[in-house]
């Protein structure tokens, strides 16, 4: 019996095609690069491409006749204990610049070792010992057993918050300790990862209220959106050209040890209540003042690319002091902070006669902004108008006609 292609069989063939050219594409960038993010990514996309195999074979009739039967019964295409740290490896190195693969990461794939020794043992007793299908008497593929999949299931779902976790501490660092938060937050593997997390409880709550739903053909949606998810990944992480700059291990973290609720704070702008060490009142206002003149006075802000460390040097301070002064003297994180500034600028520019002379996104990059999405944010938030919005009115304010 050949590929039978139906509808459902080529539409999880095209995303296995794709997933096995993404695989080679990302392994050669990374590699090329050495970039670890993109090998874990190209090892996450090949598990994910395996993962729809059986499916992708079982509508096109394979699980009907041998030898392919046999062949998808004895292969582990569905690496459920290896798929998930794997895909919490990614995150980690992307996001992480001080992670590195240590000897008791290795435990995380110790289930996945186990079950690949499992389904060896299988195989040689059915087809090397014993020559007969004694495992597989019931005619079931043993990768979809259900306490198999159960435990799959909670593999995935942990490692997903472990991975969620890890971007909400990024998230929170990166907007402490940068002034180019919004160009590096990766925003789709938050995307990627709240999906796939929806997705998982979708189904088990598929499976509860209905167990007829685990049968074969009741699951096509599942894999369909699972496929359409890691192609969407593979697409964003091989078009990804940034990378992270934070290191969420360095022992000089502002906010390690602290809880999720302190780190929230933190991004939102954070609570004056939480203070770092007690700085006297009078040398607290200095020091605010020494920041606010390397805004004011030698134009920081300007610098694109500004990061915490950078005006930390140009004081002459420890980045955690800074870090702290910002947080509780102007109730603002740092990227917060500097767009502020930036803002302010263009206000100057705009109440000034240079607006007819340059665009308003000429003028938000000569104030350090790096995008114009990044612009428009920072500037509504602070002027609760639009830059064209405040254009107009500054115009109509000086009898400008537009």
């Amino acid at each position: 019996m050949v590929f039978n292609f139906n509808p459902k069989s080529t539409l999880l063939f095209v995303f296995f095609f794709h997933g096995l050219v993404y695989t080679v594409l990302l392994l050669l960038k990374g590699l090329l690069k050495e970039t670890k993010s993109n090998i874990w990514l190209s090892a996450l996309v090949f598990l994910s491409t395996l993962y729809i195999v059986p499916f992708m074979c079982g509508y096109a009739g394979w699980y009907g006749s041998n030898p392919y039967r046999e062949f998808l019964f004895y292969f582990p295409f569905q690496q459920l204990f290896l798929l998930p740290p794997v895909l919490y490896f990614y995150t980690k190195s992307l996001l992480d610049t001080s992670f590195s693969f240590s000897k008791k990461n290795y435990l995380h794939f110790l289930p996945a070792l186990l079950y690949l020794a499992y389904t060896l043992f299988v195989w040689l007793v059915d087809k090397v010992m014993l020559k007969n299908n004694y495992f597989h008497q019931d005619g079931r593929d043993k990768d979809f057993a259900g306490w198999y999949q159960a435990l799959g299931f909670l593999s995935m779902f942990f490692y997903l918050i472990l991975s969620l976790r890890v971007y909400n501490r990024y998230k929170t660092l990166t907007y402490q300790t940068v002034s180019f938060a919004e160009k590096i937050l990766f925003a789709w593997v938050k995307q990627f990862l709240l999906a796939m997390l929806i997705l998982v409880v979708l189904r088990a709550l598929f499976f509860v209220l209905n167990p007829e739903w685990n049968n074969f053909g009741n699951k096509f949606w599942y894999y369909l959106c699972f496929s359409i998810l890691f192609y969407y990944i593979s697409i964003s992480g091989y078009s990804n050209y940034f990378q992270s700059v934070i290191g969420l291990n360095h022992s000089n973290l502002f906010y390690e040890g602290q809880d999720d609720t302190q780190q929230q704070n933190a991004t939102d702008g954070p609570d004056t209540k939480t203070q770092l060490n007690a700085v006297d009142t009078k040398e607290f206002e200095l020091l605010k003042t020494e920041i606010e003149r390397a805004m004011i006075i030698d134009h920081l802000f300007k610098n694109p690319e500004l990061t915490l460390t950078d005006l930390a040097n140009h004081l002459g301070m420890q980045s955690k002091r800074v870090s702290q002064i910002i947080n509780q003297g102007f109730g603002l994180n740092f990227n917060d902070f500097v767009n502020h500034y930036r803002t302010l600028e263009v206000i100057r520019i705009l109440q000034s006669d240079k607006p007819s002379l340059i665009t308003l996104l000429g003028i938000a990059l000569d104030s350090g902004f790096n995008s114009k999405s990044t612009f428009n944010r920072a500037f509504k938030k602070y002027t609760s108008l639009t830059p064209k919005a405040y254009l107009e009115k500054i115009k109509q304010q000086n009898g400008i006609k537009s």
